[in-house]
């Protein structure tokens, strides 16, 4: 594998590139008229144009894609995130074209692409799932009946994509043909497909999610877990590794159910299992992601690993060459999602001139950015500015040293969730490791992050939560 041609934008592949440069493989850009300055389009050894600014015209056109690393003679084409990662529908093509998909088969893609498909697929290891339906459901009548057996509330939820989309929380009987109309609309609208379950909804659930990988020897590995409680409308901003809540019983018996979810699809590269656990530290499977996560820095942060670079050496029929019992936990690490979004303004979405996009050279933090000073940032895509990770000793020092940088992260021209990151990473809940999926909206304010713009939130409030983690971390004897 000599050439690798990243299909798609932004951070992700910045970051792909710098590691297949760092292996001595030659990289390959594609971008929009949007992109043609981006950085990773400078950083590439080689970049083509493929279209418009539109996704549809650009980053989501198979065939351009396609075309364009047989044009630049590339072997592989690795994904990324978002855009064309997960669709089994391209990897197949990229396959049939004879070239290298970086990831997972297409029939793999396609099992865990369907969350009725997976729960079916995991089922025959005892996978722990959220009670629930067996399969689709269109009747309210037989929703009713469900929801009366595992109990209310519950949850509404299509069996395609995610991002919260066609998912409703029904508190009574009297709701649910009213819901299941609004989450079949929304899934058919969203996704194309208006299958729909019933799951026991879990009240106050801490997000956990296994890294997987597994090679084309029937090898398989788990390494550790991310936490990504803090979200908002159901989308994570925050992430660390590892949890402040497992311990190391249930830290093993969560891996290795994370591997049998491979293993239930013959699962080839780097994948995600993700996991709901309750207030009873009950865990249960919730789905699997067929690509490299948004958050995957934490986990090489805490392991030393390089996770593009392993997903490129099973790409290239590679055994996987440690074991399971070669890696441990080292340190703590923390992310966060820099969007250009308004937090005061319910995190909508902002454009505009990067006029500053600056964050000196800093001990113990990593910037994964796709953009820099002096851009555009355009309407047409996620606005995911970059990644901020900060990696200390201990889960205190982690805090400490993120606190820090965002203190001297500069962002001009475009809102940020530089201010919102402060504040969380800043409040007692946070700190003391006692908070769940419901942070957002039980703790933040758009007054509050008045307080805590980019640059002007207090000393004092860093140290007065860090006072408390501390008396909180004894009383409660968080590892």
């Amino acid at each position: 594998m000599k050439k690798i041609l990243i299909a798609n934008r932004g951070e992700i592949a910045v970051r792909v590139m710098t590691t297949a440069k760092k292996m001595g493989i030659t990289t390959v850009a594609v971008y929009s008229s949007a992109d043609k300055f981006a950085p990773h389009v400078l950083l590439a050894d080689e970049a083509y144009h493929i279209g418009d600014p539109a996704p549809s015209a650009s980053y989501l056109d198979m065939d351009k894609i396609i075309d364009t690393a047989k044009k630049a003679g590339a072997d592989a084409i690795h994904p990324g995130y978002g855009f064309l990662s997960e669709n089994a529908d391209f990897a197949q093509k990229v396959t049939d074209a004879g070239i290298t998909f970086i990831g997972p088969s297409p029939e793999a893609m396609r099992i865990m692409g369907s969350k009725l498909a997976a729960k079916e697929a995991v089922s025959k290891y005892g996978t722990p799932m959220i009670p629930g339906s067996d399969g689709s459901i269109t009747d309210p009548k037989l929703a009713a009946e469900i929801a009366k057996q595992i109990g209310f509330p519950v949850l509404i939820k299509a069996s395609a994509g995610g991002g919260g989309k066609g998912m409703r929380i029904v508190w009574k009987e009297e709701d649910i043909e009213s819901q299941m109309d609004r989450a079949i609309s929304e899934a058919i609208s969203a996704f194309g497909d208006g299958s729909v379950f019933v799951e026991k909804y879990v009240a106050s659930p801490r997000h956990i999610e296994f890294q997987v990988l597994a090679d084309q020897h029937g090898n398989y590995r788990h390494i550790f877990e991310r936490e990504c409680s803090v979200q908002r409308r159901h989308q994570k901003v925050i992430e660390e590794a590892p949890s402040t809540v497992l311990n190391e019983k249930t830290r093993k018996e969560m891996g290795e159910v994370a591997v049998n979810v491979a293993r239930a699809c013959d699962y080839v590269g780097a994948g995600t299992v993700e996991f709901l656990l309750d207030e009873d530290k009950n865990y249960y499977f919730l789905e699997m992601n067929t690509r490299l996560q948004v958050e995957h820095p934490v986990t090489e942060m805490i392991t030393g690993l390089d996770l593009v670079e392993e997903q490129i050496h099973i790409a290239r029929g590679e055994k996987i060459k440690w074991a399971q019992e070669d890696i441990s936990i080292r340190g703590h690490s923390l992310e966060l999602r820099i969007y250009a979004e308004d937090p005061s303004e319910n995190f909508m979405p902002g454009t505009g001139w990067l006029s500053a996009f600056e964050l000196p050279d800093l001990t113990g933090v990593r910037l994964d950015a796709g953009y820099q000073s002096g851009m555009d940032v355009p309407v047409y895509y996620d606005p995911l500015l970059g990644k901020l990770i900060s990696y200390g000793a201990d889960r205190e020092g982690a805090i400490n040293i993120m606190l820090n940088a965002l203190k001297n992260f500069k962002i001009i021209g475009v809102p940020s969730t530089v201010g919102f990151g402060a504040f969380v990473f800043s409040h007692p809940a946070f700190i003391s490791g006692n908070f769940d999926t419901h942070f957002v909206e039980n703790y933040f304010t758009t007054e509050q992050i008045e307080t805590l713009r980019q640059g002007e939130y207090s000393e004092l409030a860093a140290q007065l939560g860090l006072q408390i983690y501390l008396t909180e971390k004894k009383q409660l004897r968080i590892p």
